[in-house]
C-alpha cells in the first residue's frame, strides 16, 4: 500500500495543535492509522471491514 496523502484528524484530538490523537486515511480497500505527534514514522494498516468493526465496538455503551 502506498501512503495515502488524504490524513485526517479526529474533531476530538485536543486543544491546540491538536496532536494529542492518530490520524486515519482511507485507501481502498485499506484504512491506514498513524501517530499525529509522530507521522513519519511507522503506519498501521488494516483492512476497511476490519477497521469499521473495531470502531463500531468502540462507539457502542458498555456492556453491550
Amino acid at each position: 500500500m502506498t501512503t495515502p496523502d488524504n490524513w485526517r484528524k479526529s474533531s476530538y484530538s485536543g486543544s491546540g495543535d491538536g496532536n494529542a490523537c492518530v490520524e486515519v486515511a482511507h485507501r481502498h480497500p485499506h484504512t491506514a492509522v498513524r501517530d499525529s505527534k509522530a507521522p513519519a514514522r511507522a503506519t498501521l494498516t488494516f483492512p476497511t471491514p476490519a477497521f469499521t468493526a473495531f470502531l463500531t465496538t468502540l462507539k457502542a455503551p458498555a456492556g453491550e
